[in-house]
This record gives structure tokens, sequence and C-alpha cells, in this order.
């Protein structure tokens, strides 16, 4: 079973594009869309009427961690199953969206002025982070999309400093975005239609009102003041393309809530644009 609360899906429109926020949930996200894939897809749509010259989208993604930080580069990436035992139906999507070298080159650029030592990586391919959501968000696959690596051993600083490096990228028709998961306990994961676990709606609230308030230091040392953190997120890794989106905003922390929907009791599959309060 799942909930959520009555969002809104329209984008500003200054000159600026925002940055995103999603929760990539199961692989089967791909499938079954829940509230969630179709809530993407009318943003998506509504970003598109809005910067019809929109260049690509940049998108960090929990399921490429990498010992150095790394920026796929490859002009048409692969589309990597990385997961198990899911129905053969998931095995047979592809995505077709385009690589963009000049893209990664610029975002090289950025990352390695910022005292970032990224590398490219042309043979890497669409990992389930990047292109499930990707799949709902823009379902035409038309748009250019460069993948950024998490870090080893990066924390909330280093992975915002990561994202405000990107953030004038906004300014010329890019999409930065990250995407995690705003809950991420495998352990508890039983699948079924189950009522929403009570420290998930906490936690995701928590973080929901730290954003009202605009307290990015609270939400940098969300492990010591959120509710449940620990539980919430046993490893940090689901989370931390959070803090790729909030470097990009920047001062734009307004939070356009998407979906609040929770799948399977415990992954909170809250998505949300950071733009500037209207």
């Amino acid at each position: 079973m799942s909930i959520s609360a009555p969002v809104a899906s329209q984008v500003p429109s200054p000159a600026v594009v925002p940055a995103l926020y999603v929760s990539h949930g199961a692989p089967l996200f791909a499938l079954d869309a829940g509230e969630t894939g179709p809530a993407l897809t009318r943003w998506g749509q509504d970003l598109r009427a809005q910067f019809p010259q929109l260049r690509g989208v940049v998108v960090m993604s929990p399921h490429w961690i990498a010992r150095t930080p790394q920026v796929m580069t490859g002009p048409q990436p692969a589309t990597w199953h990385d997961f198990g035992g899911f129905p053969p139906a998931l095995y047979q999507l592809q995505s077709p969206a385009p690589g963009a070298p000049a893209l990664a080159q610029e975002v090289l650029a950025l990352l390695q002025a910022a005292g970032v030592a990224a590398q490219g990586d042309a043979q890497r391919p669409f990992d389930h982070g990047a292109w499930v959501p990707l799949m709902h968000l823009f379902p035409q696959a038309d748009l250019p999309v460069v993948q950024v690596a998490l870090p080893v051993g990066a924390g909330p600083a280093e992975v915002y400093a990561m994202g405000a490096a990107l953030r004038g990228l906004r300014s010329q028709g890019v999409l930065v975005m990250g995407s995690g998961s705003m809950t991420h306990n495998l352990a508890e994961f039983f699948g079924g239609a189950r009522e929403p676990a009570p420290y998930v709606i906490e936690f995701s609230r928590w973080i929901e009102a730290a954003l009202a308030r605009g307290d990015l230091n609270a939400l940098l040392n969300y492990r010591n003041l959120a509710p449940h953190a620990e539980r919430a997120h046993p490893t940090e890794d689901h989370f931390l393309p959070l803090f790729f989106a909030l470097g990009a905003a920047g001062d734009d922390l307004h939070a356009n809530y998407l979906s609040r929907e929770v799948m399977y009791s415990m992954l909170a599959m809250d998505a949300f644009a950071l733009q500037p309060a209207a």
C-alpha cells in the first residue's frame, strides 16, 4: 500500500532550471510506477514546456560508487540491468537516451576548477538509479544525459560541494539531479502492500521541514539530528545524492514536492524540485 499527499507539478518560469531530487525506489519502479512515476512525467512535461531549449541532464546515482570522482563521457551509454531476481519484463527495458560528451567535458572542467579531481569514463553504462527515474521524467529519452559517480568516502559536505560546482549549468539549460531514496532500509523490505512504517514518515517529514526552513546546516547534520536517521539509512549512499541536488540548488532551497508516496512500507519515494520561492 502507498500513501501520498496532494502535490503540485508546476515548474516556475524563471530562466534558471530547477535542481531536482528523486527517489528511484526499487528496480520494479520501472514497471510499477505507482503515483510517483506519473508525477515525474507531468513535471518533466512542464519542464520541457518552460525550457524548450533544455540541453541535457546531469545526474548522480548511488549505484555508481567510484574510488575517485568519475564522469560519464560516452556518446551512447548502454542500459545496465544492475540487479537480479526480478520479472523478465524488467530486463527487456532499454533506455535509448544519448550521452553528452561535450556536456561531460563541461562537467569535468567545473569539478576540476572546484578542486575535485574528476576523470572521465567513456565506457560507463546507465545504472538503474539513472535510467529508471529518467524513463518516467522524459519518456521520449531524447535528452542527453551525463552521469556522475558518488566517490567512495564522500559525506554530505563533499557531495554538496560537487553539486555546487555545477550550479552554473542550471542557467545554461541543464537539469542537475540527484537520484537516491528518501529512506532505504532494505533489511525491512518484505514486499506486499503494507502501511508505511511510522519512522519512514517521521524521517521524511523532518527533512521536508528542514527544507521549508532553508536549514542547510541541519540537513548536512541530518545523521545526528533527524529522527530515525540510522534506521532510515543504515548506510548513507542512497541519501547522499540529495546533497548533490542541494549543492546545485544553492540558495534556491524552496522544495516543490512532486511526490510523498511510500512503497513497500519502507521506501519513501519523495521527489521535489528545488527552485526560488514564488
